[in-house]
């Protein structure tokens, strides 16, 4: 049940709050909202009035929100951008069914997008809106209904669902390629590291039996940069499978020792345990698995 009248501000009222908070000022609020000086001052006065509560410390200079107003604008300022959110979803799929999903860069570029066509298709009554992140966030406080995880299942308050198990190859330019099938001569090789896994190489050399304690490199943000980094000779880089098969093929790149690909994580979709499943996000699942049966 919605809270009485009584306490539900009206939007005019709450927008010039948060300007007034974001701003400093109630011209700026003003300027910002095309309205004038007085009546962002209106705007608060009935606030004000309606709560019993003073919100506004006035001098003849400036506006002051009080510490409790303070405090108040940031849960109005989180509802008013998810009610924000709310419209812009609403105004792009009148119709219902939209899923706010966040990718990681590689994995949504490479292997999700080409697939999302298929979904499309099953699903027409869904919009899929993406957007990247590279760490786990809180869901309470991000405008998204799921996201895809990298790693262990060390998200804590979602559930998983397992996508597909990601298997990396250390690769090179052909010139770096020492001509041995030994991978220890990688323990003196300059080494490009990924900040979001900043252990993967020592995982990697425990594979193969090698103590790889204080590596150090170049490090990157996105394999998107660290590609070009490795294909201009820079250094020797773990790279998922799926991401150098068609470099490998062409020979821009090469794999800097011989031996399978080792695996380091998989990819798991996740959601919020504290939130009904909505449609769009059920019908999203059936077809991951349905991918991976």
């Amino acid at each position: 049940m919605i809270a009485p009248r009584r306490f539900l501000p009206s939007i005019s009222s709450l927008l010039a709050l948060e300007a007034v908070d974001r701003l400093g000022s109630a011209s700026a609020a003003a300027e910002e909202l095309a309205l004038t000086q007085s009546a962002i001052s209106r705007q608060l006065k009935t606030m004000e009035e309606q709560l019993g509560v003073e919100l506004v410390q006035r001098d003849r200079v400036r506006l002051h929100l009080t510490p409790a107003a303070r405090e108040y604008v940031q849960t109005a300022r989180a509802a008013l951008t998810q009610l924000a959110q709310a419209s812009l979803k609403l105004k792009a799929n009148p119709t219902g069914g939209t899923l706010s999903l966040s990718i990681l860069p590689a994995f949504g570029m490479h292997w999700l997008a080409p697939r999302l066509q298929d979904f499309a298709r099953r699903h027409p009554e869904v919009s899929v809106n993406l957007s990247t992140r590279l760490k786990p966030f809180d869901f309470a406080s991000e405008p998204f209904d799921a996201a895809i995880h990298f790693g262990r299942r060390d998200w804590a308050g979602v559930d998983y669902l397992k996508i597909m198990r990601e298997e990396v190859l250390p690769v090179c330019a052909p010139e770096l390629r020492q001509k041995t099938s030994d991978p220890t001569w990688l323990l003196s090789a300059p080494l490009l590291h990924l900040d979001t896994r900043p252990d993967a190489w020592e995982r990697w050399f425990a594979v193969h039996d090698l103590a790889a304690p204080g590596l150090r490199g170049m490090l990157f943000d996105q394999f998107s940069t660290m590609i070009p980094a490795v294909a201009n000779g820079l250094g020797v880089a773990l790279l998922p499978s799926y991401l150098v098969t068609d470099d490998l093929a062409r020979g821009r790149l090469v794999t800097a020792c011989d031996g399978p690909a080792v695996s380091l994580g998989s990819y798991y979709l996740v959601w919020p345990k504290e939130r009904m499943i909505a449609p769009p996000l059920a019908s999203f699942r059936v077809w991951l698995q349905e991918a991976f049966a």
